[in-house]
């Protein structure tokens, strides 16, 4: 008997060594998915690039900012004609400074600083832990489905259903849903490309949506680094002198 338990546990460790994501809880695989994706606290360089039913496009690159979990500063460094503006997040709250317009006006995370699909809170993301609960997981063969559900009626969607790769534990598709189950917009995740420190993650952010038809988005990174700041950066009074922050 003795030795049918000690096999039994055997077997056991071993299912969990060749699968251990499935050892974890699915909150615990959404964190690791964030750490996957960027550091805590980092600088990045992103285009983001809107596409018009009839090809045309329009271009926008920005410098983000971000640390720990709830604060984010972006700057617009291209086209011209946005050159200086810039953005901060703190938690929910969000702000955006536009040169010789006064203070920084408010603004809400289902708004878009840039138009297309990309939202605020697409383009000033929080970590998914963050703002996010997994109700349920579910094993898809070479992926993990992650049903997630918004931890208060303020996050820009209700619900999420995400596909994460097994291997890289970084997600391939993200499904952005409403309250009622209806389908706001989808997010592919490709190219996988090592942007140095061992963060391997998706180059590529595309998007588009049954609610803008004929329209696409996409967010191209072009940096991601660790990088540490100082708190009092992310305030209103520094936002009109963001863009010194790029080194």
């Amino acid at each position: 008997m003795r030795t049918i338990k000690i096999l039994a546990l055997g077997l056991c460790l071993a299912a969990l060594s060749a699968h251990p994501a499935l050892a974890l809880d699915g909150n615990q695989l959404l964190e690791q998915v964030d750490r996957n994706l960027a550091p805590v606290s980092y600088e990045m360089f992103r285009k983001l690039i809107n596409i018009e039913p009839d090809g045309s496009k329009r271009e926008y690159t920005l410098y983000t900012v971000k640390k720990d979990q709830d604060k984010i500063i972006s700057i617009f460094l291209a086209p011209a004609s946005e050159k200086g503006r810039s953005t901060l997040r703190l938690a929910e709250n969000m702000w955006l400074h536009i040169p010789n317009v006064g203070k920084p006006v408010r603004i809400t995370s289902l708004q878009s600083v840039i138009g297309g699909i990309f939202n605020n809170s697409d383009i000033m993301g929080l970590d998914f832990s963050v703002e996010y609960n997994v109700e349920r997981m579910e094993d898809a063969g070479e992926a993990y489905m992650l049903f997630l559900k918004a931890k208060s009626d303020v996050v820009a969607y209700d619900r999420l259903e995400m596909r994460v790769d097994k291997k890289g534990l970084v997600p391939v598709e993200i499904k952005c849903l409403a309250a009622s189950g209806m389908l706001i917009k989808t997010l592919y995740f490709k190219e996988i490309t090592d942007f140095g420190e061992g963060l391997v993650r998706p180059a590529v952010i595309e998007t588009d949506s049954p609610l803008h038809k004929g329209y696409k988005s996409l967010m191209v990174f072009a940096k991601v680094k660790t990088r540490e700041f100082p708190d009092e950066i992310f305030t209103l009074n520094y936002l009109p002198r963001a863009e010194s922050l790029r080194q």
